[in-house]
């Protein structure tokens, strides 16, 4: 059984939510619009800064965007153990169901750098998907 420090020494935990925004989509244009909301959570025991992001949006056309940058919403947040940063950012498909995922750069304290990975995560139009 591996110790949990192998299992990831870092300690970084993401969660996300998403919201479809109808107000905003377009639908007889295939234009979805989704939010999305995610918690990043240091659960290590060092300080860890988020440097960068890389994230790969796909429809259900297998459509593939792909997203880098420096940061999430203009910042480069570092995160003590123990403390998390919530941000709110948006995408548009051009089909009711698509996924995302990708990864975080990070940058420990020490000067190490280090990848966390986003799962990936379903946008969906609701009662498109049971």
């Amino acid at each position: 059984m591996p110790r949990m420090e192998e299992i990831d020494q870092h300690g970084v935990v993401i969660q996300t939510q998403v919201n479809y925004l109808p107000e905003q989509s377009d639908e007889t244009g295939n234009r979805f619009v989704f939010s999305y909301t995610i918690t990043i959570t240091n659960l290590g025991t060092s300080p860890a800064k988020l440097i960068s992001r890389h994230w790969v949006i796909t429809d259900a056309h297998n459509h593939v965007q792909e997203v880098r940058g420096q940061g999430v919403v203009g910042e480069q947040p570092l995160l003590k153990p123990s403390q998390s940063f919530e941000y709110t950012s948006g995408t548009v498909l051009t089909t009711q169901v698509g996924t995302m995922r990708g990864s975080y750069q990070m940058q420990a304290e020490d000067g190490t750098e280090f990848e966390v990975e986003i799962p990936q995560f379903v946008l969906s139009v609701p009662r498109v998907l049971h």
